[in-house]
């Protein structure tokens, strides 16, 4: 279990360095606090700057809190160092929205690079990398190289890589950004049947309520670094709490149905100027009316027969 308290995370800004004092740093994350249980899959959402990434670096340490407690299974790490740190991290596999692969390495070679740093034989790392491979569904890629890959493909070859140590939790940084639909489903189904296989504890990072819908038992919503909302993920996005959720409900269903938002505005748009046209309409056939019958005013009874007169020839 992961428990987050209060935590807080200021970056200085250039007036710091001169000017030193709490108003001065770049404020990513406030006073945020949530728990995350063993075998969830956790999604943390919000719009781009809401604080999400810069909250999953400080759950593994690539960020250091500059207030507040993490604690994993009741010991709190936002002090560990050194061989406790390394620990760490080798426990939390994770993954990037653009793969982070090894250009120069075989997929295999990424795969075991983990077990390579650890330095254990060779014999075992090229093993576990095959079997990992075999779960993710791409055995027959193990000699090829990541530009021979597609998309989808480097993202499982990521994943693996991500379960070489054998971690008990995983963290997804925008993992499925850079995937079309399809792949995005597929890598979404594999990420499932990680963390129903494995046991993994799955946290995903993402601004795509798709992606919470379909994998998600829990979620937080982030919003300006603040925490606004958590909960079982079908209540909060049927039930919305907070105004930033509400938004992020309503951006995704323009982003689901853009034909028909555009149908929407267009059929507005056209009604809109029919009634501006029907009033031009309007004013021009009252302005000629009370020209006509300026006119008739004016004219003679011998007129008015020269016009008729006119008129059927």
């Amino acid at each position: 279990m992961i428990q987050i308290e209060h935590l807080s995370k200021s970056f200085a800004s250039p007036a710091a360095r001169t000017h030193p004092s709490p108003e001065t740093g770049q404020h990513a994350l406030h006073d945020v606090s949530l728990t995350i249980e063993d075998g969830d899959i956790f999604g943390i959402i919000g719009s781009s700057g809401a604080g999400k990434s810069t909250l999953v670096r400080c759950i593994n340490l690539l960020e250091r809190p500059t207030s507040g407690h993490i604690s994993v299974d009741g010991r709190e790490i936002t002090g560990y160092k050194g061989r406790q740190l390394l620990q760490l991290r080798a426990s939390m596999g994770m993954i990037f929205q653009h793969f982070s692969l090894f250009q120069q390495r075989s997929v295999l070679r990424n795969v075991s690079f983990p077990l390579e740093i650890q330095r254990k034989p060779r014999r075992v790392c090229e093993s576990r990398a095959i079997e990992l491979l075999e779960l993710v569904g791409i055995a027959e890629k193990e000699q090829a190289y990541p530009s021979q890959l597609s998309g989808g493909q480097q993202q499982r070859v990521a994943i693996a890589r991500a379960l070489a140590n054998n971690p008990r939790v995983m963290l997804c940084d925008e993992a499925t950004s850079a995937l079309d639909t399809a792949t995005t489903a597929s890598i979404l189904e594999l990420l499932h049947s990680i963390n129903a296989e494995l046991g993994v504890t799955i946290i995903v990072i993402t601004h795509s309520l798709a992606v919470t819908e379909r994998i998600c038992n829990r979620i937080a919503v982030l919003d300006k670094g603040r925490l606004v909302e958590q909960g079982a993920t079908r209540e909060v996005l049927r039930n919305p709490q907070s105004q930033a959720t509400r938004e992020l409900i309503a951006a995704d269903r323009v982003a689901a149905f853009p034909a028909a938002a555009c149908e929407s505005a267009g059929k507005a748009g056209e009604r809109a100027g029919k009634t501006a046209d029907e009033a031009a309409g309007k004013d021009r056939g009252e302005a000629a009316t009370e020209g006509t019958r300026g006119a008739a005013g004016t004219r003679s009874p011998g007129d008015t027969g020269l016009a008729c007169k006119g008129a059927d020839l």
